[in-house]
């Protein structure tokens, strides 16, 4: 892609400027150019998408679930037929390799499943003498939608989906560091069939559209993913305003326990995935390994030869497993909590040569491993949102649980071992909404709730579980006579 990209707002399907007229540049991380010139949405954007949505609500959640799934279906279609395209899109605004680029594929089973299977039921009892009692589930209305950087089109089908399946209308906000694949799937809402004001997507700064979201009086429930600080401010603003209900997949600082009679192949191969995939920004990443002592030394060296091998360069090429961070702010990040970790002790294993943190330059970092970090040292208390790990040594089940509970996060957390026993064990003892044994993160399964514990998050989503957050519980009591005594 040549041309700088103009990218609009959608707001009741037509694409239009900011009321404003403000917008923001958006740099390539690996080349440093312009490649696109943003729509800043303002409050009064954000007022306009309410508006909207508000106006479409009646009669968008008066059709059948069937009705709404037309356009969830034909929309699957047009993401899947441009993959190639929108990889490209968030290779030149973030980073992200086209190479392992499955988030289409992922946006199109999302859209898919939810246009087939949006049918939100209650229960009815007979329990109570004299009443055919009823509960049903009903839309919110108007929805906020909060999306991060690291795999927007994840997060854009994962939330749209089930929250218009339920029949609500939502207003979506991209963020700033990689709002173009949202951009892109905008301009085919209304050819796939969605009425104005159903799908409203916005681009700018959670500053100013972020927070008039949160603080909006109209919009009755949001769903964010993002960082924990963001979280708790949009947590603040919905009790100030309308005690909105928030679902929050937040902040991770994920352990792995490796323990002596796992299949060290795997557990080399599954946490060096997890922690440098996407250059290491991904919230489930396992950043902490705990590896038992008697098998310290062959795990480090197969996983400083795995980390070693990482193809650097520029993301738009299918050979590169390893791009830059998404913008200078993020790569600054990283580059000081190496610093802080080359100072809290232990020693650094592997530590490429960085780029310099200024425009025009790849803000690429190579892989950074710590041995033998203090367990109160900030870099293991801290999510960096970096490809940098540290491999820590313990004795016993009992010592490594309590290391790897000894934290505010609670994401995502791994074990390897072939003890059956010790993995169940160990399972229900770690404090994590998700556990991968014998695999790490990113595993997950389409049908079991994901999200986190603690700090992590609150609430959870999945193809079974998103529907329910995304509506209302009603209770309703008949009374009847003769039909009981």
């Amino acid at each position: 892609m040549t041309d700088i990209i103009k990218a609009d707002l959608l707001i009741n399907n037509k694409s239009v400027p900011a009321s404003s007229k403000e917008t923001f540049d958006l740099f390539s991380p690996y080349t440093g150019k312009l490649v696109a010139t943003v729509a800043e949405a303002s409050v009064d954007d954000v007022d306009s998408a309410v508006a909207a949505a508000e106006a479409a609500f009646p009669a968008w959640s008066a059709l059948s679930p069937s009705a709404r799934g037309k356009p969830l279906k034909k929309l699957a279609e047009k993401i899947i037929a441009a993959k190639d395209e929108l990889a490209e899109l968030d290779a030149i605004s973030m980073g992200r390799p086209v190479g392992g680029y499955f988030d289409a594929d992922y946006a199109g089973v999302h859209f898919n499943y939810f246009a087939e299977a949006a049918y939100a039921q209650g229960h009815s009892s007979l329990n109570t003498p004299g009443f055919l009692n009823l509960s049903l589930r009903q839309p919110f209305g108007v929805v906020g939608v909060i999306i991060p950087w690291n795999a927007p089109l994840v997060f854009f089908s994962k939330k749209i989906a089930p929250a218009v399946a339920a029949g609500n209308c939502v207003v979506l906000k991209s963020s700033e560091k990689a709002p173009l694949t949202s951009w892109k799937v905008a301009q085919w809402i209304e050819e796939c069939g969605f009425p104005p004001g159903v799908i409203n997507v916005l681009s700018g700064h959670g500053q100013i559209s972020g927070a008039a979201i949160a603080s909006h009086m109209k919009i009755r429930a949001i769903s964010f993913t993002g960082s924990s600080r963001t979280g708790r401010a949009i947590q603040k603003a919905s009790a100030d305003s309308n005690l909105k209900k928030v679902v929050f997949e937040l902040g991770g600082k994920g352990p792995a326990l490796i323990f002596e009679d796992a299949d060290l192949d795997e557990a080399v191969k599954g946490t060096e995935f997890s922690i440098m995939f996407n250059s290491g920004q991904t919230c489930m990443a396992n950043s902490r390994i705990y590896v038992q002592e008697s098998i310290r030394d062959k795990f480090t060296e197969a996983f400083t030869r795995a980390a070693s091998s990482r193809k650097l360069g520029d993301p738009t090429q299918k050979d590169i497993n390893h791009g830059p961070q998404a913008d200078k702010v993020q790569y600054e990040t990283v580059l000081k909590y190496i610093e802080i970790g080359k100072k809290s002790g232990g020693k650094v294993l592997v530590a490429g040569e960085q780029a310099d943190a200024t425009l025009g330059k790849p803000l690429l970092i190579s892989p950074v491993l710590f041995m033998e970090q203090p367990e109160d040292s900030q870099i293991m208390k801290e999510e960096i949102f970096g490809p940098v790990v540290v491999i820590n040594t313990f004795k016993t089940e009992e010592e490594v649980i309590a290391k790897a509970n000894d934290t505010e996060f609670g994401l995502y957390a791994a074990l390897y071992t072939n003890d059956l026993q010790r993995a169940l064990r160990v399972s229900k003892k770690l404090e994590s909404g998700m556990v991968g044994v014998n695999c790490a993160s990113p595993t997950g399964s389409w049908d079991l709730p994901f999200g986190g514990w603690k700090s992590s998050g609150t609430g959870r989503e999945s193809l079974l579980e998103s529907i329910e957050h995304f509506t209302e519980q009603k209770s309703i009591f008949i009374k009847v006579s003769g039909i009981g005594g």
